[in-house]
């Protein structure tokens, strides 16, 4: 047996959470050690929005979740199309906001 074949999961999906939590924005932080996504709900009409989720990962793995995405969206607009960006969304920077989390080092 290779080794792959040795490295098989077992993935248990709890229905709590199998139903999945709607985001539409994402705020992604880091630190040395550790990056930070927090996918958050805004609703029209209300001032406070509210970080519906996180997720802590080591740099690695997330360096590993960008080339995944990366390639489940050449995947998605091969058989789909392009997923297109209103222009205001590319070229208009993000509010500012603060989460207490750990800030990005550029």
């Amino acid at each position: 047996m290779n080794r792959e074949e040795n490295q098989s999961i077992s993935i248990e999906l709890p229905e709590e959470v199998s139903e999945g939590t709607y985001s539409n924005l994402a705020v992604i932080s880091h630190s040395s050690s550790e990056f930070v996504l927090d996918f958050i709900r805004m609703m029209p009409g209300i001032e406070k929005a509210k970080v519906k989720s996180r997720i802590v990962m080591c740099p690695e793995h997330a360096k590993r979740l960008l080339l995944t995405l990366e390639e489940n969206i050449r995947r998605y607009e091969s058989q789909l199309g392009p997923i297109k960006l209103h222009d205001a969304e590319v070229n208009t920077p993000p509010p500012p906001m603060s989460f207490g989390g750990p800030t990005g080092e550029a």
